[in-house]
């Protein structure tokens, strides 16, 4: 018997953030007649990010800036971070395509900027919109390659991700893509040869509209405030819910040539982060409620394999303010965690993975004082709560005895790296863990500091965390394959739902940029796809 179909298109894809847009732009260009699944309104975790786009080797947007960047030195210190996440081929690929990939976001709206930042940041505030946005200026990023500015915020007030994912939905809609709202896919469908043909959807469209803007503005509520208050997101989770069993239908829909998954990570899982990576336990989810892992169960349950799924990546930043960069970070045993000035992924890893979770901002009064200069100037309003917060609950002692007692850092500790921190810079010698000279700053004048930045749950100045790993993907089509390594027909998937170029090491910006290149790549090939027709649905199921 015949499946009945409530929805068909040549191309289907599951979810509307920044790789769902791009895949959907890519296979409307090609031809295909696209739909997009939506489980809330559209945007994703990347319309709550803060729109950085990570690309470089001679952009429009770093040549008007003067940067003078090429493709050899970005694809070197890419090697770095990457690793062995993608094949070197497609890192070359992803360098080579970087200054078209910011000619192709600004073809579809996204704004950018060329202002530089003059200093090291996390994220720039609104006068900045290009930056070093990794590590780009530390010992590690310097090692193999020059440091270029390759963190292309879209321009916009506060975290600006917004400004990326509405040019892009208003680009596609432009373009003919159809959308379905509060449409949750549920599971995929196949034929008897294991080709997916089609999803199952649970949708409220035919709600009352009073009970579809409900949904709509508690689904806005608990992607954000509710990120940062996580009860809050669970208690309205539950509402959303309840709407959608009251309200419910069940949708089938029809691809005829591809399902491209974008449907995220799985950050918002609790039970899926215990699973992989329970040391990540005290993490603030950074993500929307819908990176629930749904997109890659679906994935698994029709063959897909998946990689790098303890892969978590964890934020602490020391910056702003800038002065920061030559602060020293201990552990509880008084003991340097990394060189400073590497970016806040690279930081929150090290503090997870072999610090317990344990870290302090060690400050002299020197060094504080311009701290406390900068800041106002440097930070974004989070930025500057986060420092305010961080120094209110800071120890101060007149010798650095005094202060690591008073913070619970083993005194003996403190003092044996703070000798061979200023020892290094007073004979010229490297610096302990690698820091560059010209960030390094003698820790000397009391009273001192210990400013606690520890993994905990925090409402003040929490540790964000993301996923990168997901399903294994063809990397030059985008199609998900199974343990044989032979592509699954009919699906493809992209952003955080697939391994990709940042599920070894994350810098800002290449999560974005990623989302961008492998959603292009999906919706293309998606589009390339072989037609198939309703008459050969008899056998599926």
């Amino acid at each position: 018997m015949a499946l009945e179909w409530d929805l068909t298109a040549d191309v289907v894809v599951v979810g509307y953030g920044a790789a769902g847009a791009s895949a959907a732009l890519e296979a409307t260009a090609s031809g295909a007649q696209v739909l997009v699944l939506e489980r809330f309104t559209g945007g994703g975790t990347s319309a709550l990010s803060g729109g950085i786009i990570y690309a470089g080797g001679g952009t429009w947007v770093q040549k008007a800036a003067g940067v003078a960047d090429t493709p050899e030195q970005m694809l070197a210190y890419l090697r770095r971070e990457v690793g062995d996440a993608v094949r070197p081929e497609t890192l070359e690929r992803f360098v080579d395509r970087s200054p078209e990939l910011i000619d192709w976001l600004t073809g579809h709206g996204v704004p950018f900027e060329a202002s530089l930042c003059p200093y090291k940041t996390s994220y720039p505030n609104d006068s900045y919109y290009l930056y070093h946005s990794g590590s780009e200026v530390s010992g590690y990023g310097r090692e193999v390659a020059e440091p270029f500015q390759r963190g292309h915020r879209v321009k916009g007030r506060g975290t600006s991700g917004k400004k990326l994912t509405g040019p892009l939905s208003a680009s596609a809609a432009a373009h003919g893509v159809r959308v379905e709202t509060l449409t949750r896919v549920t599971g995929l469908v196949t034929d008897d040869n294991g080709a997916v043909i089609g999803l199952e959807c649970l949708s409220l469209r035919d709600a009352p509209g009073r009970v579809r803007d409900r949904f709509a503005r508690m689904a806005k509520i608990a992607a954000k405030p509710g990120i940062y208050y996580p009860p809050l997101r669970r208690a309205l989770q539950k509402r959303l819910d309840a709407l959608e069993r009251r309200y419910g239908r069940t949708l089938r829909v029809f691809a005829r040539r591809g399902v491209v998954l974008t449907a995220g990570g799985f950050i918002a899982n609790r039970d899926m982060v215990r699973e992989y990576g329970p040391q990540y336990r005290d993490g603030l989810p950074l993500s929307s409620p819908g990176d629930d892992g749904s997109g890659i169960r679906m994935a698994e349950s029709v063959g897909a394999v998946t990689d790098h799924m303890g892969n978590i990546s964890a934020w602490r930043f020391l910056l702003p303010p800038s002065s920061f960069t030559g602060c020293v970070l201990v552990d509880a045993q008084g003991q340097r965690v990394i060189d400073e000035t590497r970016y806040g992924a690279a930081v929150g890893h090290a503090l997870v993975n072999h610090h317990g979770g344990k870290g302090w901002v060690l400050a002299d009064a020197r060094l504080m004082k311009t701290a406390l200069s900068q800041i106002h100037k440097q930070g974004a309003w989070f930025q500057r709560g986060q420092f305010e917060a961080m120094r209110r609950t800071a120890v101060r002692g007149r010798t650095l005895e005094e202060v690591a007692a008073k913070a619970g850092v083993d005194p003996a500790g403190l003092r044996a790296t703070v000798e061979a921190h200023n020892t290094a810079i007073e004979t010229g010698a490297p610096d302990p863990v690698g820091k560059p000279a010209e960030f390094t700053e003698p820790v000397r004048d009391a009273p001192f500091w210990l400013l606690d930045v520890s993994i905990r749950p925090s409402v003040i100045n929490p540790c964000p965390m993301l996923t990168l790993g997901g399903v294994v993907v063809d990397e030059q089509t985008g199609a998900v394959v199974d343990e044989r390594g032979a592509a699954i027909p009919g699906l493809f998937a992209a952003g955080r739902t697939a391994v990709g170029i940042c599920s070894n090491s994350y810098v800002s910006g290449l999560s974005l940029s990623d989302a961008v290149f492998s959603g292009r790549r999906a919706g293309l090939n998606a589009a390339a796809e072989a037609g198939r027709t309703t008459t050969a649905l008899t056998d599926a199921r």
